[in-house]
């Protein structure tokens, strides 16, 4: 029986991942279960699955490490900075890690790395992306290769013109052609932010430079991603749009268990891969030039943009304003090295606060 202690279970990879188990109550079982504030349902999984704690992480006083002491898997699904606090407590619990919280390594991968090497800490991806590069490497993330090609849909907007991208509403960038996820998620799937910020996880997972990581656009969202091998082989990872499958395998591997459906290729037909226009989509483009500049960078780059697609959905800003917010953070506040989380925790509040200013002019 493998215990899982679920950071985010009423969020949208949470409620994904209590399927799984649900569905495997032979296999897996919480030990944990934190949410961020909505205690109604977290009462009703608690209720369901009878974990030996059960908390709004908000209102309780325990230091996180706790969360991690009875499981032999922390599934950190929370979104947002927050989730490296968690991240960084499992490591040091020494737990191995179903990671789906992509600032994570965006905004800490350096500190995260280094310590989950000391502590011997294993971390098993759960984006589908990273997910298929693991699948696609044999699950060796020491695996040799000559390129990770991550896929895109493109999103909602693949080919607006920048006039049209002005008009676009937050009910617009909420329709994702093909992935149900959370509001945040699905506005950086429309700007492209949640690529780049795969390029810079990827990075980190396979100990890799950014001259050997691409995107492409594949708008059927079927391949997952691809690597390129020294021999002009390459491997991809195909599957319906369905995060049970990644975070199912996150949880079993190299075993694998009955889950989603398999792709019927007759019927999907042709698969399309093209350039991914990254002039049309600034945040990609900053997402990039953050990553290579490390330190606090990346860390400024993701406080601007929680502060800035929370005020599109709220309908302050334009879309393209959420990238202009982001390019205005980057310029104005300092890009420091980073050796603590204090460091991190410290620029995120620097970003969130200056973007505040830059929105609301407080």
């Amino acid at each position: 029986m493998i215990r899982i202690a679920l950071i985010g279970c009423t969020g949208s990879i949470g409620r994904q991942v209590a399927d799984v188990v649900r569905r495997n109550r032979d296999r897996f079982c919480f030990s944990a279960l934190v949410c961020g504030g909505n205690g109604e349902e977290l009462n009703a999984l608690a209720a369901e699955f009878s974990p030996a704690l059960a908390v709004c992480a908000a209102s309780d006083a325990r230091p996180k490490e706790a969360y991690f002491e009875d499981c032999d898997v922390a599934f950190i699904a929370c979104g947002g900075f927050c989730g490296l606090a968690y991240t960084l407590a499992a490591v040091r619990a020494g737990k191995k890690i179903a990671l789906a919280n992509k600032e994570s390594l965006v905004c800490g991968g350096e500190i995260v790395m280094r310590e989950a090497k000391a502590k011997g800490v294993e971390i098993v991806p759960v984006d589908s992306e990273h997910s298929a590069l693991f699948q696609a490497l044999s699950f060796r993330r020491d695996a040799p290769f000559r390129r990770l090609i991550l896929t895109a849909s493109g999103g909602p907007f693949l080919h607006f013109s920048a006039e049209k991208l002005k008009t676009v509403t937050a009910a617009d960038a909420l329709r994702h052609p093909t992935w149900k996820m959370g509001a945040k998620i699905t506005v950086d799937s429309a700007t492209l932010l949640n690529k780049g910020y795969e390029v810079i996880e990827a990075k980190w997972l396979y100990d890799t430079e950014f001259k050997k990581i691409a995107a492409v656009v594949h708008p059927e969202s079927i391949v997952h991603s691809l690597v390129a091998f020294e021999d002009g082989a390459v491997i991809a990872q195909l599957g319906y749009p369905d995060m049970r499958l990644p975070i199912q395998l996150a949880l079993t591997y190299p075993e694998r268990l009955p889950c989603a459906a398999e792709p019927d290729l007759e019927q999907i037909g042709a698969l399309h891969f093209e350039r991914l226009p990254a002039e049309r989509f600034p945040c990609f483009s900053l997402a990039l030039a953050a990553g290579r500049e490390g330190g606090t960078c990346p860390t400024l780059l993701n406080g601007a943009a929680e502060i800035a697609v929370r005020a599109f959905l709220d309908g302050r800003i334009t879309f393209p304003q959420i990238a202009e917010t982001i390019e205005c953070v980057l310029n104005h506040l300092p890009k420091e090295s980073c050796d603590s989380f204090e460091a991190l925790e410290q620029a995120d509040l620097r970003a969130r606060a200056y973007a505040m200013r830059s929105i609301y002019g407080k």
